[in-house]
């Protein structure tokens, strides 16, 4: 027998909260399905607030203490928006040992942010990963969802320069060898 969960009200108007509550009604509002609906949020609005949290940790009936460590465990959910263009680079064994703390100080000294930053205008979300599974690339970043192989120091200034002077914020990656889109276009090895 199936009890009946009260609904929780949606903390605003937007209708991204009914994608929200399908995807728990789709999982019967059981707290087994906190992940899963974690990013369902996640797609929906960009980043978890402390007020989808909140939500959510009602809606299935957790303790917020739980959905807060589930949200802050995971490095592939993000606690505040990124900006309009996001660099991922990798930081594994493969990756580092080919120079990507190098792509870091680049990224640091170009865009003035470090991992876990966004630019003051908003327009680049600076993260690492631990592995992105392209060892065989290396090193390799992630370019809006995009893995650009074999990256240097120049590639990435080049790339980042791009984003930051672009009128359109509208860069195509199409002109850099080897480029590959990655389904689910969010990064989610990602640390913030």
């Amino acid at each position: 027998m199936q009890e009946q969960m009260a609904s929780v009200p949606f903390p605003s108007s937007d209708r991204r909260w009914k994608l929200v509550e399908s995807a728990m009604r789709r999982h019967g509002h059981r707290g087994t399905a906190l992940i899963e609906v974690l990013h369902t949020v996640q797609e929906s609005f960009g980043y978890l607030d402390d007020v989808s949290l909140r939500f959510v940790a009602s809606s299935l009936h957790l303790p917020k203490s739980k959905v807060f460590g589930v949200a802050t465990f995971y490095d592939f959910f993000r606690l505040k928006p990124t900006g309009e263009h996001t660099c991922v680079v990798c930081m594994g064994t493969g990756c580092y040992v080919k120079g990507s703390d190098a792509l870091m100080k680049t990224v640091e000294r170009v865009a003035h942010v470090k991992a876990g930053e966004t630019t003051p205008d908003g327009k680049i979300s600076v993260m690492t990963a631990r592995c992105i599974g392209a060892c065989g690339l290396a090193p390799a970043a992630v370019f809006d969802g995009e893995v650009v192989p074999r990256m240097d120091s120049a590639k990435i200034e080049d790339q980042f320069r791009k984003w930051l002077d672009s009128e359109t914020h509208d860069v195509a990656l199409e002109d850099m060898p080897g480029v590959h889109r990655i389904p689910h276009a969010e990064p989610v090895l990602a640390s913030v």
